[in-house]
């Protein structure tokens, strides 16, 4: 008889539609499954930025507390959420194919123009990126932090908090509110976060093997893994949390890695990108070949005054 497999997560919906994601993968599979929902700290505590609160763990320490004693076997997050170290005792055992990675702008209002100067916008965001993205290439543009889950933030911004919002386009597409997206935004300027439009499974170290293997087999998308260990690989030399405005995207292009990524600082001033292209079958590597080239720019520099500025 085969083991039933319990399944945590957030209760959002977004958090939940990856659950019956990843359920309905492993159900085809011929698993058993139970989802499980789970609180954590990050949707408990909505009045202040995740900075403040820490970024390490604010959506998965409650979850992994659960994988340790055994009472799930698996955890589901949105990749972009997973922390560049995990704690002792635990690994993503699979990512899931990967969504469109783009931001988007998303709105009622169909006149939004990033470029348009002469109208004042407001954007909701709670992702520092994001803030420092805009304030580089559109520095008349206003933000204001918004966070709590999609169905949340759509309905600050019809209250008048905002005009629009800047999401990932796979939690909105996710959600069905596709008719809300005004702009896909370029990947050379809003080159996403570490993971976006990914689902990462994760695990304790202790889970049967069998079993591991099995969900292995079910859930992992090889590509996407290939070029997610990459960007995992840069964001854990970089120790960025989701706090730090990093981003990297990899993609695989005539058999070899091709990762874009880099950081920008909170005020937007300054901003490094940069391409590096590595072995396929060492996609660790080029992530950190990668951090490498933008600590030697002035990486690291910007990187120390930007936790020296959150830490304050």
């Amino acid at each position: 008889m085969s083991k039933l497999i319990k399944i945590g997560t957030r209760g959002s919906k977004l958090a939940l539609w990856q659950a019956y994601y990843v359920e309905e993968l492993l159900q085809k599979s011929g698993l058993k499954t139970e989802i499980v929902i789970i609180d954590t700290k990050g949707d408990k505590v909505l009045d202040v930025s995740i900075s403040k609160i820490g970024s390490k763990g604010v959506f998965t320490q409650e979850l992994e507390n659960q994988l340790e004693d055994g009472r799930i076997d698996i955890a589901v997050h949105s990749a972009k959420d997973m922390q560049s170290n995990l704690p002792a005792g635990f690994e993503i055992i699979a990512f899931t194919e990967r969504e469109t990675e783009n931001d988007v702008i998303a709105s009622h209002r169909k006149d939004i123009d990033l470029s348009d100067k002469t109208k004042q916008l407001v954007l909701g965001t709670s992702s520092t990126r994001r803030v420092a993205t805009l304030k580089h290439f559109y520095p008349h543009i206003k933000t204001v932090e918004i966070r709590g889950n999609l169905q949340t933030r759509i309905r600050k911004m019809e209250e008048g908090l905002c005009d629009a919002l800047l999401l990932a386009y796979a939690g909105v597409h996710r959600m069905g509110y596709d008719d809300m997206i005004v702009e896909k935004l370029k990947l050379e300027e809003f080159t996403p976060a570490v993971g976006q439009g990914s689902v990462a499974i994760e695990a304790s170290t202790n889970l049967d093997e069998q079993v591991k293997v099995q969900i292995i087999t079910a859930c992992n998308h090889s590509e996407t893994e290939i070029k997610l260990r990459a960007e995992r690989a840069y964001l854990r030399v970089l120790e960025g949390g989701c706090s730090i405005p990093v981003f990297a995207l990899a993609q695989i292009k005539e058999n070899q890695v091709s990762l874009v990524g880099g950081i920008v600082s909170l005020d937007g001033q300054k901003r490094i990108s940069l391409e590096v292209k590595g072995d396929i079958y060492n996609p660790e590597f080029v992530g950190e070949k990668l951090a490498t080239e933008v600590f030697a720019l002035g990486g690291k520099t910007i990187l120390d005054q930007i936790k020296s500025t959150l830490n304050k």
